[in-house]
């Protein structure tokens, strides 16, 4: 959270006496008054009668050490002290809700046109940060209120708010530049409300801002936004609690009131590998509006993957001509739905020579289409003239092994051995080969891509091919995937997590072990009744585990998958770890923690691992056996990609995944050789990314100090449409290569019109007012409701008591106990030299 200038105008200290919190009125006087008075006389009445045979002077300063005694006492009831308080004077406030949902980065070019192609026309986020910096809206504001500005789009983003504090009256300030009086600093509007969020959830952030705002002096809450509700809950909530606190709510509205006229291809589902003479599909998916029941024709070119970022300059996901786009393979005639509905349009190719191919499919723009940039779409598909190499590693058959080492068998594609930890010599398994040890030589593990590992008992490896299969992984880019099992996985003492010869292997691991030391934190939870996966947003937009073509088709197909029985109990992930889906069991939750990971990964040097909470996708095949066919081939090729798409003995390129949503971080690592294939030590590599637009940034990616030859780096997707990664390899003509397909949620883009009828509601029924477009709300004059002048101001004045030392206090407390009992025994003393009784 950024504050500029304070938040309180001025403070005013004052000092004023009082009594305890006994004495809240007159009437209480009386009764501890009344009982001291009628103590002292009492006193009085004792001393005239045990000193009469004393001295006159002895009575007196023996009734007088009693008396102050019991004086002492009221004055301990009554609590006599000084408060101090602060006057303060609380600004009023004027809080600017902006909408930072993805929808705010479309271009409305007029009435009926909207593009989020760049262009001309200033995008909606755009004109909100142009009228926060170039108009006089906020001074207007700043003359009255405190200002804060906060972002909300999946939700209310309270960190990233920027107070600015009210303007002083008497005090120059120069807002276009750094002044030497305020020493104001200049926001980048543009960059700090630049369009991130998957959705709209205008109603819950009104509701929480209002809750979060009750008892400060709010003029008004000011919503700039397209009104494009399409998650969370309804604005009702939020308008009653906006009613209640008596804070009127004022609403911008962004963009066109008219949904445009346009077709895209909103998605387009290609497979990373194909072989010579295999047939493959590539779908494309059309969505449209205002193009119900027009026949456009889709057409399919294939060209080879350029290398060259110059070559590919000023090519922009728009292809002019057949020639640019490569050879014509087929073509449709396509039939456009209604309003939003997407069109599946299916090929079926054939891959042709060895290689990696960049396939094009284009929609022939009709005359209507108001964005013709998002008419065509662009993959790489990678020719593979050979076969994938799978070991598989399990201690016993587990219906896992088998389902998945007879699928692997049957598959043309792949050669699978395996490794039976119990099995007897002889014994017969569907396998090219089977092994009695695990591969204990570094030209041995070079012979396969991808390990499985059905809960393995690491230690009977060893910890020289532990070590092998560590460097396997991290400097060869091999694929691990690890499934956790009830056995050796669950051991407590004397198993393979607390043989410290083992450290090796539970590096690879992307999770952390519960205790090492007491068997049963580490025993496996198992239910009697199965439990679904409950998918993250990262493992829910993570392609390589969809069981359908596109996110939702696949969200659909988990939604029937009734769950899995059982998860071993972890810590949770490791740092830089992504947790992909955890078990929905609240039960298996220990206390203060989140559910157990069930679906982890994590890139480990050159290669990739994926964790299993247990052994049971077998149990997709109640879906359909395809299913589990294509969970496990879609997850080998992923973990594989760091050697299956190899473009270089020197290195290896890899991203976490090939499909991104707009805005999201894209984290890219690699892994590098010299001329001698060793290591490479630099401290950075550029990476070259190559946007739609045609537009190259240079990312440097660090020498990652944990591995030598290993490099990070990561850089945000801000545009649609697909991304070239190249790579340089240093002392050497060869790029690495790879092509990221960034997309907007369908949330974001089925509704992009402004939605009025809702914006006027909340201002509405909140005692605001709704302004139509940026112009309209931060005019100052020429017009009869200026925006900035109906916010009234509700400064107002506040006594806030200073809490008094408490070490004092209890000081006080202290002697004065102290003086008291010093007076009673001196009465005593005295009583007992003059021999009184």
């Amino acid at each position: 959270m950024t504050h500029i200038l304070p938040l309180w105008a001025e403070a005013a200290l004052r000092t004023r006496f009082e009594w305890g919190p006994h004495i809240q009125s007159n009437s209480d006087w009386i009764l501890p008054i009344a009982a001291t008075a009628v103590v002292l006389l009492f006193v009085r009445a004792m001393y005239r009668r045990d000193a009469a045979e004393l001295r006159r002077p002895w009575g007196l300063v023996l009734t007088a050490l009693r008396t102050t005694a019991f004086l002492g006492l009221l004055l301990l009831y009554l609590q006599p002290h000084w408060r101090i308080e602060r006057e303060e004077v609380r600004n009023s406030r004027a809080v600017l809700l902006v909408d930072t949902s993805l929808s705010m980065g479309l271009s409305d070019t007029d009435g009926d046109k909207t593009s989020n192609a760049a262009g001309d026309a200033p995008s909606r986020a755009q004109q909100i940060a142009a009228a926060l910096t170039d108009t006089d809206f906020l001074t207007s504001l700043r003359k009255t209120h405190d200002v804060t500005v906060l972002e909300f789009s999946d939700d209310l983003k309270r960190e990233q708010a920027v107070t600015l504090g009210k303007l002083p009256t008497d005090v120059p300030v120069d807002l276009s530049s750094e002044s030497p009086a305020t020493k104001e600093p200049v926001i980048d509007w543009a960059k700090l409300l630049h369009p991130t969020g998957t959705e709209t959830r205008l109603g819950q952030a009104l509701r929480q801002l209002i809750q979060d705002e009750r008892g400060t002096p709010v003029s008004g809450i000011i919503v700039l936004s397209d009104g494009g509700q399409n998650a969370g809950i309804a604005p009702d909530g939020a308008i009653e609690a906006a009613r209640e606190a008596k804070i009127p709510i004022f609403s911008v509205g962004l963009g066109s009131a008219r949904q445009p006229t346009n077709v895209a291809i909103s998605d387009l589902a290609v497979p990373a590998r194909a072989y010579p003479g295999d047939h493959y599909t590539v779908t494309a998916y059309l969505q449209s509006q205002g193009l119900a029941g027009k026949l456009v024709t889709v057409q399919v070119f294939s060209r080879a993957a350029t290398n060259s970022t110059a070559s590919r300059s000023n090519r922009t996901r728009k292809v002019s001509n057949s020639s640019d786009a490569g050879e014509l393979l087929q073509s449709q005639q396509v039939t456009l739905g209604g309003e939003g509905d997407v069109v599946p349009v299916k090929f079926d190719l054939v891959s042709n020579a060895p290689g990696r191919r960049t396939l094009c499919v284009r929609i022939q723009t009709p005359a209507q289409d108001r964005n013709p940039a998002d008419n065509s779409r662009e993959a790489d598909i990678e020719i593979v003239d050979r076969k994938n190499r799978v070991l598989l590693v399990a201690d016993g058959p587990t219906r896992e092994y088998q389902f998945l080492r007879n699928q692997l068998f049957r598959d043309r594609y792949t050669t699978v051995d395996v490794l039976l930890q119990s099995g007897r010599p002889g014994m017969s398994q569907e396998a090219k080969s089977i092994l009695d040890r695990f591969p204990a030589t570094r030209q041995a593990m070079w012979d396969y891509d991808c390990v499985v590992a059905f809960d393995p008992n690491w230690s009977e490896i060893g910890a020289a091919r532990a070590q092998l299969l560590e460097k396997w992984v991290a400097e060869q880019g091999g694929g691990l995937i690890l499934v956790a099992g009830p056995v050796n996985g669950c051991k407590g003492v004397g198993g393979w997590l607390n043989d410290p010869s083992m450290n090796a292997v539970r590096n690879l691991y992307p999770v952390e072990f519960a205790g090492r030391l007491v068997a049963a934190e580490t025993s496996v939870y198992a239910t009697q009744e199965p439990w679904p996966l409950e998918f993250t947003r990262e493992g829910s937009q993570s392609d390589f585990l969809w069981l359908g073509d596109t996110a939702v088709a696949s969200t659909e197909v988990w939604s029937r998958f009734p769950g899995v029985f059982s998860c071993q109990p972890v810590r949770g992930p490791k740092p830089g770890a992504a947790v992909y889906a955890r078990f929905s069991d609240p039960r298996a939750a220990q206390t203060g923690l989140q559910q157990p990971v069930y679906f982890a990964g994590q890139f480990y040097g050159s290669g990739s691992v994926f964790y299993m909470g247990s052994g049971e996708m077998w149990r997709l095949r109640s879906l359909g056996e395809n299913y589990f066919e294509q969970f496990y081939t879609k997850l080998i090729r992923h973990v594989s990609q760091g050697r299956l798409l190899r473009g270089s003995s020197r290195g290896v390129l890899l991203v976490g995944q090939d499909h991104y949503v707009l805005g999201s971080t894209v984290e890219v690592r690699a892994q590098l050789s010299n001329l001698r294939l060793e290591p490479l030590e630099r401290r950075s590599v550029n990476l070259q990314v190559v946007g739609p637009d045609g537009s190259a940034q240079t990312v440097a990616l660090a020498a990652d100090a944990s591995r030598t030859g290993s490099y990070r780096g990561q850089f945000t997707a801000q545009l649609e449409g697909t991304y070239r990664l190249e790579l340089p390899i240093p002392e050497s003509d060869e790029r690495l290569n790879r092509r990221i397909q960034i997309e907007i949620p369908n949330l974001e883009r089925t509704n992009t019109r402004r939605n009025d009828p809702l914006l006027t509601q909340i201002a509405t029924m909140t005692g605001g007012r709704h302004y139509t477009g940026m112009p309209a709300a931060v005019a100052t004059s020429g017009v009869s409701h200026p925006l900035a002048a109906q916010l009234p101001d509700r400064t107002s004045t506040v006594i806030l008591p200073i809490t008094p030392n408490p070490h004092s206090d209890e000081i006080w407390l202290r002697w004065m106990m102290i003086g008291i009992c010093g007076l009673l025994c001196s009465e005593w003393l005295i009583r007992r030299l003059l021999k009184l009784a």
